[in-house]
């Protein structure tokens, strides 16, 4: 591959300290694996010198793969948690226990224990906060005090007694989770011996997705890197959209600050998104802070996206589905992003309905719908009994303030169900079956749309992005109370629109979110364009269906806009406005004067007395 000139100069800033701002879709696994590959051909560094860290094993493997196809071999390329588990067998061997994988089995046994409501809450949520706990560096004798504005998915006297009997847990049966790794490499290398030798192993390190490195992460880097600066960090502040495990960007952002001669090279040529995309994308920009990252694409001219409400929820499934089929892709290339897995759970019967495969979100196979349909008698009727299972396992008909994400979801999905139970009536027995009906396929089903939430959107990329809901307390969250968390939700925002390819739609049912008046210029919300621009787009399909092109190689979304917003009545007009070139007002010009004329008069007749 060709390297543009910003990744050419990062590739070629062998030494020193080095903050690679990457924006989404810009090629900084290829960025940073040609700059180690470069390291290690200008002598700089021998490989078996150089520790790259990553996120996950995928990250990691590829990025391995890339460098023994740059014929580089012997560099470690692994996660933070691998790296430490490495170093631990290696200097404290006495020090490494049996892993805990998960921590979800041991949390859910200890919170049996909790009085009801609270022992049926999603464990996954008791987990998130001990990790929470954990990545602050805060001991259960020090969680209370530790708390501040922090919200706990349970009392916060209940939370402790959890992550009390969690860490006794563990001490007695000798187990360690992936917190403890890092936190006991960390006081391994409190040790003067040890760190010396490390330091004399390892002399350069590159970090990958800096801006999802937490303070427990941060003390071991401080730890393997001492008072060197030969660090490369490579990150983008506005994809920094996991706060809840402990991830600031902030560590990302104040390497200029640390590193005062750092080297900061923004990569801006985004390779995935059309202009189109990407210039709804970057109208975020001006609101998500941070260091400033303007993206510019490499690609061609694609269609504008649809940013439009719509009257009901029926309305907007049937949208969606219109939408997938006219796609000219396969459909594994195309996503639909929601906030929640409740609101994904809601489109699985609008696909299958629709004969469309897909893949991910499977309300079947969740714990809600696995433990009520355990639970249903299948003689009984169906709507007393979901409702008398539900409220058995915890469900609120109004959730509370201060539910954690899991449990969120498993409160929605009991409420999805006692609806469906409502609307289906009929006997135990019967409403199975019209579950496994309108739901039973999309389960299993592995291939078809990606129905993912935004957060398991992260990193991927597809020809189609849909983002259904896009409306107050869905995005931003109706958790997200303060500044830092409605930022977080923006960034989140950012990341759902910039997985898109070629093909991007926004749409809302209820109230638009706040983050789509931030969308400024271009292409407007349908509510908000000006009189005539339907009749436009009505002339443009007509046009484009006789020439048999796209309907935005005639003329863009915005330039319609334009159009009717200024209302030209002679070509000279029309020719003032932007996105009308000689070409095009020749080929349209007098077309687009006359469907205008023809919108005015349709209008006159309807006025008229």
């Amino acid at each position: 591959m060709e390297l543009n000139a910003e990744q050419r100069r990062a590739v070629e800033a062998v030494r020193g300290p080095v903050c690679i701002l990457a924006g989404a879709g810009s090629g900084k696994t290829t960025t940073i694996t040609h700059r180690i590959a470069n390291q290690v051909a200008s002598g700089a560094f021998l490989p078996s010198q150089i520790l790259a860290v990553t996120f996950t094993e995928k990250a990691a493997g590829e990025m391995k793969a890339r460098l023994e196809r740059l014929g580089v071999s012997g560099v470690r390329a692994s996660t933070f948690h691998s790296a430490a588990l490495s170093q631990l067998r290696y200097f404290r061997p006495e020090a490494v226990g049996r892993i805990l994988v998960s921590k979800a089995l041991v949390v859910r046994q200890i919170a049996n224990s909790l009085p009801a409501p609270y022992k049926f809450r999603a464990a996954g949520d008791l987990a998130t906060e001990i990790e929470w706990a954990h990545n602050r560096r805060v001991p259960p004798e020090r969680y209370l005090d530790a708390l501040g504005e922090h919200t706990p998915p349970i009392p916060p006297e209940l939370m402790l007694r959890v992550y009390r009997r969690y860490e006794e847990r563990k001490r007695a049966e000798g187990l360690m989770d992936f917190e403890d790794l890092l936190e006991r490499a960390i006081e391994t290398f409190d040790d003067e011996q040890a760190v010396a030798e490390l330091r004399e192993r390892y002399v350069a390190f590159t970090v990958d997705e800096y801006q999802d490195v937490n303070l427990l992460q941060q003390a071991l880097l401080d730890r393997w890197l001492g008072p060197r600066d030969d660090l490369c960090v490579v990150g983008d502040d506005y994809q920094s959209i996991y706060g809840f495990t402990g991830a600031t960007p902030e560590h990302l952002l104040r390497v200029p600050e640390r590193f005062p001669h750092a080297e900061v090279i923004r990569l801006e040529e985004n390779y995935r998104s059309t202009p189109q995309v990407l210039g709804l994308a970057n109208r975020l920009v001006p609101k998500l802070g941070g260091a400033e990252k303007v993206l510019r694409t490499t690609r061609p001219d694609g269609p504008e996206p649809e940013v439009r409400p719509f009257a009901t929820g029926e309305a907007e499934g049937a949208f969606l589905v219109e939408t997938i089929r006219a796609a000219e892709c396969p459909l594994e290339e195309i996503a639909v992003l929601c906030r929640t897995n409740a609101r994904l759970a809601e489109l699985e019967p609008v696909l299958h309905e629709a004969g469309i495969p897909y893949q991910g979100s499977a309300l079947l196979a969740r714990e809600a719908a696995r433990r009520v349909l355990r639970a249903l008698d299948p003689s009984a009727p169906a709507a007393e009994g979901v409702r008398a299972i539900a409220l058995e396992q915890g469900w609120l008909p109004r959730p509370e303030p201060g539910l954690g994400d899991r449990e969120l979801a498993r409160q929605a999905d009991l409420s999805l169900l006692v609806r469906l139970a409502r609307e289906i009536g009929g006997s135990g027995a019967e409403f199975r079956t019209e579950l496994e009906r309108r739901f039973g396929d999309g389960a299993s089903s592995r291939r078809g749309v990606h129905l993912l939430t935004y957060h398991g959107a992260k990193g991927l990329e597809f020809e189609v992005v849909l983002l259904p809901r896009l409306e107050e307390k869905e995005l931003p969250h109706k958790q997200a109370r303060t500044p830092a968390g409605v930022a977080e939700e923006r960034r989140l925002f950012y990341v759902g629109l910039t997985r898109a390819k070629r093909v991007l739609a926004v749409t809302w049912v209820k109230k638009p979110s706040r983050f789509l008046t931030e969308l400024t210029g271009g292409a407007r919300p349908a509510e908000e364009q000006p009189e005539g621009f339907e009749a436009l787009k009505a002339w443009r399909l007509t046009r484009a269906r006789a020439e048999e092109v796209p309907a935005y190689v005639i003329f863009h979304n915005t330039t319609l806009a334009e159009i009717a917003g200024r209302r030209p009545r002679s070509l000279a007009e029309l020719a003032a406005v932007p996105g009308v070139g000689p070409a095009k007002l020749e080929r349209y010009g007098e077309e687009v004067l006359v469907a205008l004329a023809q919108q005015e008069v349709e209008q006159d007749v309807r006025v008229a007395p």
